[in-house]
């Protein structure tokens, strides 16, 4: 059973009742103080709280999804060595470079219902893949959106415009499907003609769960995440889907963790995310519990390159086209709006770099809000990811 699946609550749910009653029944039979009968009670109780500990431990993970896997748990921060392309795969690199191969992580089969039922080519498809990255030395879990016309034959030649999705912090890439709606969301627009069909990657930030790694390169030779996120990803992508290689054809979108590496990412990697949205971001990387400390081993001129206010004051502004959405209720609303100020005045020197913002008037830190401000932030995304120019060669 996958670490994720809900058989295996069921199963431990099981083993934890079954183990309660019988502890009640035995115990009045195991009562007298000889050692036989004390082993007796201290396994009876040994067994109940760890079946009731592990039941509320799978939970927990898996609404926040530290682990997606057995592989995950047993071997955090892993990636396989040899994988094999996805049935989609184009053969545009040597078989021994494949970098995706299907999977069943992740949980998609829990939300279904959630997902329109239909033929791919009336609805599209996701599929859940894993990802593995030669240059960060990673792997993960994401979901792939393909557009109904990814299946049409007219579009058969046809490259399609990529946004990477990624979600908050511990959340799952899970969450992206059942919490936010973004691949919904992105259909029902598509079908209204508000935006463009465009190929979707759900990621979560948690490449190396449990660390929150907000999406930097992590010094003394830890996590490589801005790696993973600007070289491995595009490129796996690229080799498995009838993507476009332009990066002018990419964008990146996230909300709360995933809205600051979405920013960060494109002011730091442009030639790889020019384009960028951020929904209730943070503009400075925390030194806290969640990132186990301090990310950047000491070097405070490498934290400060990843201060996006810093950059702005102390770096030429990035190519690159930014929309920070946010409610003027959120916590992070004076941050934005320094943020936005000093924006604005880069952009005075530099004509390449423009930003963005979209306010609601009120709203939390939740997916209730962020529901409300996707159809705007994919719409503007849309607007600014160049078609592809390129097309799959006649075979």
């Amino acid at each position: 059973m996958e670490l994720t699946s809900r058989s295996l609550v069921y199963v431990l749910t099981a083993t934890a009742a079954v183990a309660l009653i019988a502890t009640l029944w035995l115990w009045p039979r195991l009562a007298r103080q000889r050692p036989l009968p004390m082993l007796g009670r201290l396994c009876l109780l040994t067994v109940t709280q760890v079946s009731v500990l592990a039941v509320m431990a799978l939970m927990v993970n898996n609404s926040y999804s530290f682990y997606t896997s057995w592989n995950d748990l047993l071997h955090p921060g892993g990636a396989a060595l040899a994988l094999t392309s996805s049935e989609h795969a184009k053969g545009a690199v040597p078989d021994n470079e494949k970098l995706v191969e299907p999977t069943t992580d992740g949980g998609l089969e829990t939300v279904k219902d959630v997902l329109p039922a239909g033929k791919p080519e009336e609805v599209g498809r996701i599929d859940s893949v894993k990802v593995t990255g030669p240059e960060s030395g990673m792997s993960d879990q994401v979901f792939v959106y393909l557009p109904p016309e990814y299946f049409i034959p007219k579009y058969a030649r046809e490259r399609f415009p990529v946004m990477l999705a990624i979600g908050g912090y511990p959340g799952p890439s899970l969450h992206l499907v059942e919490g936010l709606r973004l691949p919904q969301t992105a259909s029902e627009l598509e079908r209204g003609g508000r935006i463009s069909p465009t190929v979707i990657v759900m990621a979560r930030p948690t490449v190396a769960p449990p660390r929150d790694t907000e999406c930097v390169d992590v010094a003394g030779g830890g996590p490589r995440s801005e790696t993973w996120f600007t070289k491995d990803l595009p490129t796996a992508m690229r080799s498995a889907y009838r993507v476009s290689h332009s990066a002018a054809s990419w964008g990146i979108l996230g909300y709360s963790t995933g809205g600051s590496c979405a920013l960060r990412l494109a002011m730091r990697n442009p030639d790889v995310f020019p384009n960028a949205a951020g929904l209730a971001a943070d503009y400075v990387v925390p030194n806290d519990r969640w990132t186990d400390g301090d990310l950047f081993g000491g070097d405070a001129q490498a934290a400060s390159r990843t201060d996006l206010g810093w950059r702005l004051k102390n770096m030429p502004a990035p190519a690159a086209n930014l929309l920070v959405v946010s409610t003027r209720t959120e916590d992070n609303y004076p941050a934005t709006e320094a943020f936005l100020a000093a924006a604005k005045a880069a952009e005075a020197d530099h004509p390449e770099f423009h930003v963005d913002s979209l306010f609601l008037p009120d709203g939390g830190h939740s997916f209730e809000t962020w529901q409300r401000e996707l159809p705007a932030a994919l719409e503007w995304m849309s607007d600014h990811l160049v078609p592809p120019q390129d097309r799959e060669p006649r075979s």
